[in-house]
């Protein structure tokens, strides 16, 4: 099976970040057949990129979709020759065994794609008031998880793969979708997911905690500021996903993960403040309420506002 990994750049800001996790790439065993950057409509990166990367094997390529996330991603694959894409965040940064736990389960052809464990590696220590149920606030695994192979509905963006054919057969990442710059909007790999196992119904989706990387969260991820608008983000991105799936069916995950993932995380922090007088817990527990009360709020925003203009506005893919 023949990989690709495909990384998406867009500010110089990041560019250390960005070596390491090249770097990361190339020293995987066995290596990818081709690494490709991309540069989403960044001159000044693009400049830095090509003077460091190609020497070391990596091609460097423009967003030639719409600026974002997705636009950038649909680029790669579209430059990727690989059997099966595999996508890394720009600042993350990849174990040793990453790429060959990705690789072996397209030995099984109903395998379309993989998601792995994205670990916190936080710039300061997590918030004491930080609930680990609400990991994919700052993009990374979250309590509620499974914590063997199994088959799940998407991966998490920073560490997933996918066969390009399937990639491209169902149109690539919607780029109503996606973050943009640093709008944290989100739920690309969860709509293209949908889409794939869809056309693919005998297909699955796995998640394999052994495939892990190390996901960079600076200090300003760790406030409630951008805990509450990382929140709003995704409800209204999740509206978004109904809208293009056409059903809200397609968030039975969401629910199950209200039900018991959530319900379970209230109960056992309060169960803590109590046994230990801890107002850390009392914190946790709160901050999980006040999280899924903004998020439902951000997916009725996004419901009425999709209601009001139709379905103008949503792209569906590259």
């Amino acid at each position: 099976m023949v990989l690709s990994v495909v990384i998406c750049a867009f500010t110089t800001r990041r560019w250390e970040m960005l070596q390491s996790a090249v770097q990361s790439v190339v020293e995987q065993k066995p290596a990818p057949y081709e690494t490709i950057v991309v540069i989403d409509h960044c001159g000044e990166l693009e400049e830095a990129a090509i003077g460091v990367f190609p020497p070391m094997g990596v091609r460097v390529v423009t967003n030639e979709g719409m600026r974002g996330l997705s636009g950038a991603r649909n680029t790669g694959v579209t430059h990727a020759r690989g059997d099966v894409i595999v996508f890394l965040d720009d600042d993350a940064v990849a174990a040793p065994g990453w790429l060959a736990a990705h690789a072996k389960h397209y030995a099984n052809p109903d395998v379309l794609g993989v998601g792995g464990r994205v670990i916190a590696d936080w710039e300061d220590r997590a918030p004491a008031w930080f609930p680990t149920e609400f990991g994919w606030v700052v993009g990374c695994s979250y309590l509620g998880q499974p914590t063997t192979v199994s088959p799940v509905r998407n991966p998490i963006g920073a560490n997933m793969s996918f066969r390009r054919p399937v990639i491209s057969s169902v149109g690539g990442f919607s780029q109503s979708l996606g973050r943009v710059g640093a709008t944290p909007m989100g739920c690309e790999e969860t709509e293209l997911s949908i889409r794939a196992t869809a056309a693919y119904p005998s297909g699955s989706i796995l998640h394999d905690p052994r495939s892990s990387v190390r996901h960079r969260v600076p200090a300003s991820r760790g406030t409630w500021s951008y805990f509450r608008r990382r929140c709003w983000e995704e409800g209204r991105s999740k509206a978004r996903v109904t809208g293009l799936a056409r059903t809200s069916a397609v968030l039975s995950s969401e629910r199950v993960y209200v039900r018991k993932t959530l319900a379970q995380g209230v109960r056992r922090n309060l169960a803590e403040a109590q046994r230990e007088r801890s107002w850390e817990a009392v914190l946790r527990a709160s901050a999980i309420c006040v999280g899924l009360a903004i998020t439902t709020a951000g997916y009725g925003a996004g419901q009425l506002s999709r209601s009001l203009r139709g379905d103008e506005g949503l792209v569906r893919t590259g």
